[in-house]
């Protein structure tokens, strides 16, 4: 489910967005730090939300003129970092728990991802005033998030094959990519008359300014409430399927650079952009004909003694002139195949695993491979035939069980988020915003 956008933009990235942040920009901006926001049991600090806005100015430092006015950065980074508490808390009380050693993985992970070693990880931490253990914590954090995250959608991962029938009969899966950047002017959960028309009011009001010559990019920054907003709304190169379905039909008939009017979805108002489109051919593969015999390694037969067994049939058939088919059937211990002369069909070369692949990439018709070891104990290999074969339809059929799957997945949780936010208790405490409950807090 590669198209669901967790809360996590503004806190120290796993792929390295800590790296180059000044040790300044970490520091309080006063003496003695405050509450910012209260969310369910959780307290945001001043001191935390100024490091994530520092985070975020850094990554626009090239182009500060993107980003809106402080005190509406401000709000936005701070109803991230409200969204990451409330569901680590619920992956907390749901018994979600990330162990050290889990940490200690995502930590090698950074590390290999910036190319260099946890130590120099450190030292970068340390020079930027970030403590190695706050950044293992953020990162326990995210792990926690994305398990919530994987829990919450997990019983959207069943699809029929019906479902894949009438997605295919309504010709919806179209050919093709295209890369959106998107705008969503929010809706809170049961959203009355008034809301929606305030709402629809100033999704015209960006439009217009977009229409006037506002980059698209600046207007997502400033006036996006989606979690990829300070992104510049950009949902990168989707296959049109992948498309989330408020807009997808929309999508469909833009022009590349077009921006569309402002559409209702479930979470609000869409405004969206078609950046550029690309064309997708025929999914032809390489299907290879083969056959094997097996050997199995096992508690009576060692592994030693089954390659000695598989080697001594390669020179029965290579020098001894014995047919490969006949010595399948009488010594392989494969049962679904050695019936057949050890046939395994046509097939794709990624079928069988690595071990099979690894030997048919260097084999012409006709030949025999060496001896080779998988998980189920000794092989040898006859290569009969490759052909090309056009795979369309069945790529088109795991293609609409994906995009079934991912689209149940992506508005299971968005449902889940906009549900967490509207039945926990949140206060602002901003300077200038109504110090008051957002949300009740549920009676016990």
């Amino acid at each position: 489910m590669n198209r669901i956008v967790l809360c996590l933009c503004f806190l120290v990235s796993a792929l390295g967005a800590w790296s180059g942040l000044p040790a300044q920009a970490l520091l309080p901006t006063q003496p003695l730090d405050r509450i910012v926001a209260v969310a369910d049991d959780n307290v945001i600090l001043q001191s935390e939300l100024d490091a994530a806005v520092a985070n975020v100015l850094n990554q626009y430092r090239a182009n500060p003129q993107q980003l809106p006015p402080r005190n509406v950065l401000e709000r936005q980074v701070l109803e991230s970092l409200i969204m990451l508490r409330l569901q680590v808390q619920r992956a907390k009380d749901t018994g979600i728990r990330v162990s050290d050693a889990d940490v200690d993985q995502a930590v090698q992970r950074v590390a290999e991802n910036n190319k260099i070693s946890v130590d120099q990880l450190r030292s970068s931490l340390a020079r930027d005033n970030m403590s190695y253990e706050d950044f293992r914590n953020h990162l326990r954090d995210q792990i926690m998030v994305q398990r919530l995250q994987q829990r919450v959608v997990q019983s959207q991962s069943n699809v029929s094959d019906s479902e894949i029938d009438i997605l295919l009969a309504g010709n919806s899966l179209k050919s093709g990519e295209v890369h959106l950047q998107h705008i969503l002017i929010g809706l809170p959960n049961g959203a009355d008359a008034s809301q929606i028309a305030a709402a629809r009011a100033k999704a015209d009001e960006v439009k217009a300014k977009i229409d006037g010559g506002m980059d698209f990019t600046t207007a997502a920054i400033q006036y996006s409430s989606a979690q990829d907003a300070l992104q510049g709304g950009d949902l990168g190169w989707r296959r049109y399927d992948e498309v989330p379905e408020a807009f997808a039909n929309l999508v469909e008939g833009m022009k590349p650079g077009e921006v569309s009017q402002p559409l209702r979805g479930p979470s609000g108002f869409h405004i969206v952009k078609v950046v550029d489109k690309r064309a997708e051919g025929k999914q032809v593969v390489t299907e290879y004909h083969a056959r094997h015999i097996l050997i199995k390694v096992g508690e009576l037969t060692s592994s030693a003694e089954a390659k000695k067994t598989i080697e001594d049939i390669r020179h029965r058939i290579v020098d001894g002139h014995e047919d490969f088919a006949a010595l399948a059937k009488k010594d392989s211990q494969d049962q679904n195949t050695a019936s057949a002369g050890g046939d395994m069909g046509w097939f794709p070369i990624d079928q069988y695993g690595p071990a099979v692949a690894s030997q048919l990439a260097t084999l012409k018709a006709g030949e025999i491979s060496q001896p080779f070891q998988s998980d189920l104990g000794w092989h040898i290999l006859q290569l009969e035939a490759t052909r090309e074969q056009d795979r369309t339809k069945e790529m088109k059929r795991e293609q609409a069980r994906d995009v079934i799957r991912n689209r149940k997945a992506e508005q299971a949780y968005e449902d889940f988020l906009r549900q967490l936010r509207s039945e926990s208790f949140v206060e602002i405490r901003l300077p200038g915003a109504e110090n008051k409950p957002e949300t009740e807090k549920p009676a016990p």
